[in-house]
This record gives C-alpha cells, structure tokens and sequence, in this order.
C-alpha cells in the first residue's frame, strides 16, 4: 500500500483519506480533485465521452483510461440526475446506458451474470443496454456516445 501511496499526489491522497474515512474532516475540500481507484486510471491517458440525455442534451467529459463511466459522470460533475445511486455495487440498475450497436461491439468485455440481472429491472431496456459502472474506459473508446434512458429505475425500491 506505501508505495501506491507514495506515488499519489498530496490532493490525491487527501481525497482517499476523506472519503474512505481514514482522515479528518477538516481537509480543504475546495483543492481535492475526484480520481479513479482503478490502476489503469492511475495513467495520464484521456479519451473523450458524451453522455446523452433524453431531451438531447449533449454531456462531454474527458476521463482516464481505467475509468468507468460512473467514475467519469462523479469526477466531472455531471447532472444526471439519480445516476449510480449504489456507487457501482451493482445493487440499483441507476447507472443503465444505451449504447449505439458498434459501441457495443467495441467494448472489451461481456457483460457478467450480476449486470444482466441488474439489467433485466432497468427502465427502456435494449439489446445495447450496460450499466455504465461495469464499462470501464480503454484507448479503443475514445468518443464513445452514451445515451441515458429517460427514466431511471432504481431497483433497490
């Protein structure tokens, strides 16, 4: 653990102790920058990804190789509202995406048992639906438009 640690940046670090609640409450949360855990994002890589929103609205953000869309729509601050209610435990379907057929064939991996039941309660459920906390970002989806249902289900309730 001390030689990830050692490698992290201050405002990193602070991040991982505040929320993780291993620091105090008194961090100056104004100079904390949101980052993915995962060790692919650990990378200075970026691609590009546009959510879209029922009304049309276009969403662009840039994330890091390595994270998930739900890492990209917390650490940009988007508003989606109700989005990744279970923060990517698989627990609330929140997170469903539609993806277009030859997004979908690029991702790199299939979806697991556990997504697909999330899946079967999601709201507009389609051949191209994943839950956006389970696609993590690669080089190869750089541009990646991600249409968000208009409804959210939220299958914890």
């Amino acid at each position: 653990m001390f030689r990830t640690v050692k490698n992290l940046s201050c405002s990193k670090f602070r991040y991982l102790l505040r929320f993780n609640d291993l620091g105090s409450n008194c961090i100056d949360s104004k100079r904390i920058v949101p980052f993915s855990t995962s060790s692919l994002a650990l990378k200075d890589e970026k691609v590009k990804v546009c959510f879209v929103l029922n009304d049309g609205k276009r969403l662009e953000a840039e994330a890091k190789i390595g994270d998930t869309l739900l890492d990209v729509v917390v650490n940009n601050d988007l508003n989606i509202e109700g989005y990744g209610a279970c923060e990517g435990t698989l627990t609330c379907s929140t997170c469903h995406v539609i993806l277009k057929q030859e997004d979908y064939d690029r991702l790199p991996e299939e979806p697991s048992d556990e997504e697909r039941d999330m899946l079967d309660l999601a709201y507009g459920l389609t051949d191209t639906s994943r839950l956006g906390c389970q696609i993590t970002l690669t080089k190869d989806l750089d541009g990646l438009e991600i249409i968000v249902p208009e409804t959210i289900n939220d299958a914890r309730s």
